[in-house]
């Protein structure tokens, strides 16, 4: 590795500026966000994602590979540098760092930049808060194959670095966009994409519903559900049996139960 430009002072320019992209107001005016752990760093790597520039602390490495990704995303042209252990602390939003940190663009993509196949199977989350929730709902849309992840009048954006964090950084394989919700309910009906609405007291159950076509399965905020914008233009509203005392499901889990519904029946397509 050529010698890179060294970080000693957790006051330098170039740790604040990085601080500072936790706040999503300087994400969205920088166009960069902040993407922590050789493993997230890895899987965006391998998807061909391209960083503005790397930190990295040999000290505070745990993955013996860490050296090799550092090297390897310097051989792409991206600036890198070496932190103190201090310096690089002071970026670090985890309790236990890995020494690496990158500088990245923002990952959600335009409606009109999102190349689907046909009968696509979409995952949309309205209004989600928890950076944890966002991050398991992207994990399950990798694993189910879904074509796209939209999020739409969130409260928090898919290029946070917790819910990157939250999601290993399988945000990075799945073409994720984000919209407000009446560009979406737009959106759906110019491609006669149907949209299933997550409702409890919907009266049809969700494994009735026949989601092999183009379909988009919609989930909404921890603490209300759907807004009623979602319920009334969705083109069906379905629910999951509560058989014991609570009445609904953590949004990621209610989720992930709707699209391995929807995976059963795309597999056994007549």
């Amino acid at each position: 590795m050529e010698k890179p430009i060294t970080i000693e002072s957790p006051q330098n320019p170039r740790i604040k500026a990085a601080v500072r992209l936790r706040k999503n107001k300087v994400r969205q005016e920088t166009g960069t966000t902040l993407v922590e752990g050789f493993r997230e760093i890895q899987r965006a790597t391998e998807s061909g994602w391209c960083f503005k520039e790397l930190y990295y602390c040999p000290e505070l490495y745990l993955d013996l590979h860490a050296g090799d990704l550092t090297q390897q995303v310097q051989d792409r042209g991206t600036p890198v540098f070496r932190c103190s252990e201090s310096a690089f602390r002071k970026i670090s939003y985890r309790d236990t760092p890995d020494g690496l940190i990158a500088l990245s663009p923002l990952v959600g993509k335009r409606l009109d930049q999102l190349n689907l196949p046909e009968s696509p199977l979409l995952l949309i989350a309205e209004d989600i808060e928890k950076p944890g929730n966002l991050g398991t709902i992207l994990r399950t849309a990798d694993a189910t194959g879904v074509d796209a992840v939209i999020a739409c009048d969130y409260k928090t954006d898919l290029s946070n670095p917790n819910v990157i964090r939250s999601s290993i950084g399988t945000l990075f394989f799945i073409p994720v966009a984000e919209a407000s919700s009446d560009e979406v309910i737009k959106w759906l009906a110019d491609r006669g994409i149907q949209s299933v609405a997550a409702v409890p007291d919907a009266v049809m159950e969700y494994t009735s519903v026949d989601m092999r076509r183009g379909t988009a399965i919609v989930v909404g905020a921890e603490d209300e559900g759907l807004s009623e914008k979602w319920k009334n233009a969705a083109d069906v509203s379905v629910s999951i049996p509560m058989l014991g005392r609570n009445d609904s499901l953590n949004v990621s889990t209610a989720a992930a139960v709707i699209l391995y519904e929807a995976v059963r029946q795309r597999r056994t397509r007549s």
